[in-house]
């Protein structure tokens, strides 16, 4: 007996977070459907022009957008920028260099510089262990 094999589908916002774009900037027939695992292989794969313009100039979701300004998204928060921002907006935020982003990423520093004490410290004992 053959069982039947199911399309794994997923929501539009699930494959727009999969891909890294702002949903309600995405076309109107991919805000309104589902998308199939082998669809965003394909968007993946083989990016439309919207996608890549999307992805290109924006608007960016903000875990982008944070990655773009070497910042974490409760950052962005803090600094209130609270919507997308296009990829001008977002080298004009650079330019400006405002007084929060440059808090901000001095704090994302630090977090790094502890993330990465950790898991040396991590890695010695596991290796003391063996």
């Amino acid at each position: 007996m053959k069982s039947q094999q199911t399309t794994q589908t997923m929501k539009p916002a699930t494959a727009a977070k999969k891909l890294g774009v702002y949903l309600p900037a995405t076309p109107a027939e991919f805000q309104e459907g589902v998308v199939s695992r082998a669809e965003l292989n394909e968007l993946q794969a083989n990016p439309p022009a919207w996608l890549r313009t999307l992805r290109e100039k924006g608007p960016h979701p903000r875990p982008v957008v944070a990655a773009k300004l070497g910042v974490s998204i409760a950052g962005l928060a803090r600094g209130g920028v609270t919507e997308a921002l296009t990829t001008e907006q977002i080298d004009a935020l650079k330019d400006a260099k405002p007084e929060w982003l440059e808090k901000e990423r001095g704090t994302q520093a630090e977090v790094r510089k502890e993330a990465a004490r950790l898991r040396k410290r991590d890695a010695e004992r596991a290796a003391t262990e063996d």
